[in-house]
């Protein structure tokens, strides 16, 4: 019987390597099998493309799918799965946008890999006109992490030593996230405040080995000392290192130089054509964030159609922020007719994939909606807590504050409902005071009302610990 990659390499040799190599790096560099699964998914849209003698007039992966779902190569269940890996892809590539933990990324990719081979058991018989052969799958292993540390460091294998840099630094940038979420806690151990700078001087020093034989890693490089991995940031020497990354073809320098051109860098000269030049070479290699920021060069030159055109293709490409872009922009009418029934899809797509300002449009939406249910408020609930944590949005500890209060959300908490006004005023501006001072009295005369009738104890304590919390004056 077949093996699980014996059987992808029978449906196509070379989509069976880039199954092998993602599939191998799924338990310790999960980033890299997330793109490769994407890399997967974009050959397998040309190979399906082929085998109609279809011609795709766009490079975005997005647009394969859908060309192929409007030719009927595709039925509506394989455009959906194609979707969700490109999606996955997606995070693979940046997850420490979508909140990911190292375990919710690996399952990520385990899952991906999964969901990719059941994709090839379903397309097997339109390439070949047969059904697929039976296959045992066989189990996710550790040995490419192994090898690529052996790799790196016993024979100085650039490529290994970029993998390995990689694999470190996007663990530290969940740990970093973990930890400031964790910052307001003062009983949190100091040593946990400490393992993602060790991680991001990591991956520097691998950086640094491969940076002058490997163009990613220049680019990762420079990165590392815009960022100060080591210490200190080196800003000239960084962003000499992306222009040099840039200037020789990699997405990710291209598209990170365009922005410094569009609102200018430490040693680079706002220039609106030099960033039209670098975002414009970032997009056509599908790079989703330069699709993005070409929309907001365009919109700020008050051009909204061509603005409109690259945030909804950003937007269409899974990038959350141009997601949430995209639906304001609906929801105005510009660039665009007025639409505000795909406004809501695109703002609550944005939100579900952890974009901070529209999981906040959504929470509001719900907590005010006449025809809310309780899994609205469930989920208007996870997202607050969610932009809370992660962002330290006053405006959203001050919604959920209400909430707690008024028991919109099917319960009671003034212990809650004052925690959150006080953390609300720590961070607040003149203007978010202004909406915080009548919330925290009127949350003292509800406390001081109930405590004058009630003489449950469990009650009381709460009450009580409620208005410790509120008791320096406003």
């Amino acid at each position: 019987m077949l093996t699980d990659i014996e059987l992808v390499s029978e449906f196509s040799q070379v989509l069976g390597e880039d199954y092998r190599i993602a599939k191998s790096y799924v338990r310790d560099v999960p980033t890299q099998a997330l793109l490769h699964i994407r890399s997967f998914t974009h050959k397998l849209t040309d190979q399906l493309a082929q085998s109609q003698q279809i011609i795709f007039d766009s490079p975005n992966l997005y647009d394969h799918i859908e060309t192929l779902n409007r030719h009927r190569v595709i039925n509506v269940r394989i455009t959906r799965s194609l979707h969700r890996l490109r999606g996955d892809g997606n995070r693979g590539a940046h997850p420490e946008k979508y909140h990911l933990t190292a375990d919710a990324l690996q399952e990520l990719a385990q899952r991906a890999i999964e969901r990719l081979l059941r994709l090839v058991v379903e397309l097997f018989p339109l390439i070949h006109q047969r059904p697929a052969p039976e296959y045992q799958f066989e189990p996710f292993d550790s040995i490419a992490g192994r090898d690529l540390c052996y790799r790196a460091i016993m024979e100085n294998d650039h490529q290994a030593q970029y993998l390995v840099g990689m694999s470190l630094k996007t663990r530290a940038l969940m740990q970093r996230e973990q930890e400031q979420a964790l910052e307001e806690q003062d009983d949190e151990p100091k040593a946990q405040h400490l393992r993602s700078a060790d991680s991001f001087k990591q991956a520097a020093y691998w950086f640094a080995q491969a940076a002058p034989h490997h163009i990613d890693a220049l680019y990762e490089y420079g990165v590392s000392l815009l960022h100060g991995y080591n210490g200190e940031p080196d800003v000239s020497a960084g962003e000499t290192a992306i222009i040099g990354a840039a200037k020789a073809g990699v997405a990710n320098a291209m598209a990170l130089l365009g922005y410094f051109y569009l609102v200018g860098g430490e040693h680079i000269e706002v220039s609106h054509s030099d960033a039209l030049h670098y975002l414009q070479a970032a997009a056509a290699l599908e790079h989703s964030e330069a699709m993005a920021n070409l929309g907001v060069l365009y919109y700020q030159q008050g051009d909204y159609s061509q603005a409109y055109h690259y945030i909804s293709t950003a937007a269409n490409a899974g990038f959350p922020h141009a997601q949430y872009h995209l639906a304001l922009m609906l929801a105005r009418g510009e660039g665009c007719e007025p639409d505000a029934l795909a406004s809501q899809h695109w703002m609550a797509e944005a939100a579900e994939q952890g974009q901070l300002d529209a999981m906040l449009n959504r929470a509001q939406q719900m907590l005010n909606s006449d025809n809310a249910l309780g899994d609205d408020y469930s989920v208007a609930e996870r997202y607050l807590r969610q932009v809370v944590k992660y962002g330290h949005s006053v405006p959203a500890m001050i919604e959920l504050s209400i909430a707690l209060a008024d028991g919109i959300l099917g319960r009671i908490d003034v212990v809650g409902s004052a925690a959150l006004l006080n953390m609300a005023r720590a961070r607040a501006n003149e203007q978010e005071l202004a909406v915080i001072s009548p919330l925290w009295r009127s949350l003292v005369a509800q406390i001081d009302n109930v405590l004058a009738v009630t003489d449950n104890q469990a009650e009381v304590s709460a009450l009580e610990r409620a208005k410790e919390l509120l008791s320096e004056p406003i």
